[in-house]
């Protein structure tokens, strides 16, 4: 369903992203996993059509990004990593302005306002909002189209307990719908509880793709999770 080869993006002189090949498969939950800065986000961007890349092709359905960037599209959600949205708006009116992008009726809205349990925030203005609020309300958003693609960028980022709780409930269900979904996180217990698979970024490239068993082994074997990415690293060179 998506196909990555031999990706990379460079920012001037700096590498962003080296080389990246990978493929998702339909229904599948695959986790991006690195530190902060690895490329994870860079490779989501060009994924969803907002990052042209320096080399390399993406594949959507078998659609080229770059050449059919539209129709590539049309079976994508995405949530960014930073969420904006305009302050002066409630929750409510927020979700339907995006409903009428989508062609959706303002019953969708409502309907995903309350997947997301906003409770008494539904029509408070955004400026009220915290950051795990405002969080929760882009996932709401993601949820509006049911497009068969999810791309989550962070999407725990700032979430309390509950909103963490919501967000693993969210991709659970998805998961049911036999959605395919990738999300970027630098927590290895999110990828081991949600994942199919795992591809592990570090210093913009793929170091290492893992089933879920073999990252646990991985990770057990090597203690802390900068030695389990040293290892990755070592393997590939």
């Amino acid at each position: 369903m998506i196909e990555v080869e031999n990706l990379a993006k460079h920012f001037g002189s700096f590498t962003a992203v080296d080389t990246v090949s990978f493929h998702v498969r339909p229904g599948e939950v695959y986790a991006f996993l690195g530190p902060n800065g690895s490329g994870k986000t860079t490779t989501m961007k060009s994924i969803v059509g907002l990052n042209v890349p320096t080399a390399g092709r993406i594949l959507i359905n078998g659609l080229d990004v770059r050449r059919y960037p539209r129709e590539s599209r049309q079976s994508l959600s995405y949530l960014p990593q930073r969420v904006v949205f305009p302050e002066n708006l409630t929750a409510r009116e927020v979700l339907r302005f995006y409903a009428r992008l989508r062609k959706l009726t303002h019953q969708a809205a409502d309907e995903a306002l309350a997947r997301s349990r906003f409770n008494g925030f539904a029509d408070k203005f955004v400026n009220e909002f915290s950051g795990g609020m405002i969080q929760r309300l882009g996932l709401a958003v993601v949820s509006l189209s049911d497009a068969p693609i999810l791309i989550l960028d962070e999407p725990t980022a700032n979430l309390d307990p509950v909103g963490v709780k919501r967000f693993r409930e969210f991709v659970l269900e998805q998961k049911e719908k036999k959605k395919t979904i990738i999300f970027s996180t630098h927590l290895l217990a999110e990828a081991e509880l949600l994942a199919d698979r795992v591809g592990i970024f570090v210093q913009g490239k793929l170091v290492g793709e893992e089933s879920i068993d073999g990252l646990r082994s991985t990770y057990l074997a090597h203690k802390t999770i900068e030695d389990m990415y040293l290892y990755y690293v070592e393997c590939s060179q």
